[in-house]
């Protein structure tokens, strides 16, 4: 009897190329295994900087002082909370206030005034690890907007005073506290202009909430002009508690708002203990704020301006206060 007819594509006699998904073409759909990482491959740009960095460490270089400084800043880890503060003036406060730096970054064929040269004998007299990268390199770290000048630092998270201990400190120099609270200030780059105003005109302190507010980050550090090593931040977790417990220890709560009852001119309690709640540009105090406040000061600006940005209007109240006060003495 005949036998059964091939299904079309089987095999003819056990030997021979074969049809469908196999045959001829099998070796080429065989898999590769998995693809080298991009260190790991010799030609990439990645791998040769990890062949750099190998022959650098076995040479014994890890930018350790007097030693020919890294061409190539370390990528931040997952989960890296470190910050990297830029611009001269802000590195140098930092490096002068001896900030705890991990790393400090300057760029090719940077020029070298004296706050360069300055920097490179604190960094070298602390042992902090100095690393020469390229522009490019130093721009990512600045971030979009920053503005490096040559020169970062990277620092650790910030180390924010508790309130109270911020008060008892300025209590106990003897001096009339001046302080600074800001409610819903969002803009890390106006923190970082009232931390610089209030550096200027005497204050000693700023208070900010934990939430819904900017923290002393890179851009606060740099728009502070590296008065952010000098004036503590305190960090409250609620800011209507904390004032009221202010308010306690004799300290005259101010807020700012257009629609204050007490113009800023005609203030009479600026040579008392002070501290000045600024809120956010868009909806101004909040209403536990405005309850809890002593008074509610307002400052005189022209009518085709509809309201001052917060880091001006807090220059602008304590240049008053510190004026009264210069004047009493």
């Amino acid at each position: 009897m005949a036998g059964k007819p091939g299904r079309p594509g089987a095999a003819k006699g056990g030997k021979g190329p074969t049809k469908g998904s196999g045959g001829k073409n099998k070796r080429s759909l065989e898999g590769r295994g998995p693809t080298p990482k991009a260190e790991d491959r010799a030609w990439h740009p990645a791998g040769k900087r990890k062949a750099a960095a190998e022959r650098y460490a076995a040479a014994g270089g890890k930018g350790a002082p007097g030693q020919k400084p890294q061409n190539r800043a370390p990528k931040s880890k997952a989960g890296d909370d470190t910050e990297n503060v830029t611009g001269r003036n802000s590195v140098l406060e930092a490096l002068r206030a001896r900030i705890p730096a991990t790393a400090f970054y300057i760029a090719q064929r940077v020029e070298m005034d004296d706050r360069v040269k300055e920097m490179l004998s604190i960094a070298t007299q602390r042992g902090i690890p100095v690393m020469e990268v390229t522009r490019p390199e130093l721009d990512r770290m600045a971030g979009f907007d920053g503005v490096h000048q040559g020169v970062a630092l990277k620092v650790p998270p910030y180390e924010y005073a508790h309130p109270q201990d911020l008060l008892e400190k300025v209590i106990a120099t003897g001096k009339t506290p001046l302080l600074v609270a800001l409610d819903g200030v969002t803009d890390p780059r106006n923190l970082g202009a009232i931390i610089r105003s209030t550096a200027a005109f005497g204050g000693q302190g700023l208070i900010i909430p934990q939430r819904r507010s900017a923290g002393v980050n890179s851009a606060a550090w740099k728009t502070s002009a590296g008065a952010a090593a000098r004036v503590p931040v305190a960090m409250a977790s609620n800011l209507t508690t904390t004032l009221k417990e202010f308010k306690k220890q004799g300290v005259f709560v101010l807020g700012l708002d257009g629609g204050g009852e007490v113009s800023l001119p005609q203030l009479e309690l600026a040579d008392r203990p002070v501290l000045i709640v600024v809120g956010s540009e868009g909806k101004g105090l909040s209403r536990l704020v405005t309850e809890t406040c002593d008074q509610i000061v307002s400052i005189p600006i022209s009518a085709a301006t509809e309201s001052l940005n917060a880091g001006i209007a807090a220059s602008v109240a304590l240049y008053q206060v510190a004026t009264i006060r210069a004047a009493s003495e």
